[in-house]
């Protein structure tokens, strides 16, 4: 698998740090067309930014109300601010399905399996 994305940071809605794993988010609108390319999921991968390249989960999400997939990335062991800067996301491996969770907890157990699968 090689497919790689390039985008600026965006603010998503800060779910990911609210549950102890932070993300950044790429903006959507050049990726209209991603469902028909890539199946929804988590990928192990990494994301460029500022020069460095970081181990990273991302997620590939399913459409929102404006008809654009979720991109987003936690980057393992980044601490910092990259609203505005350039990424690129390159996906590695699938790892699995995307799926909405039934509690906030069995989610959090999941990031964790999916990050320590990501190292």
């Amino acid at each position: 698998m090689s497919h790689s994305f390039s985008g600026k940071v965006i603010h998503g809605d800060k779910y990911g740090s609210k549950i102890g794993f932070p993300t950044i988010n790429i903006d959507r609108r050049n990726f209209k067309s991603l469902q028909q390319e890539i199946k929804f999921g988590i990928y192990k991968g990494e994301v460029i930014l500022d020069n460095k390249t970081y181990k990273a989960g991302i997620i590939i999400g399913p459409l929102d109300k404006n008809n654009l997939p979720k991109l987003e990335a936690h980057l393992i062991n980044y601490k910092g601010n990259a609203y505005g800067k350039k990424v690129i996301f390159k996906l590695h491996k699938f790892l699995r399905k995307y799926k909405i969770f039934k509690t906030e907890k069995d989610l959090i157990i999941q990031i964790q399996k999916d990050i320590n699968l990501c190292q």
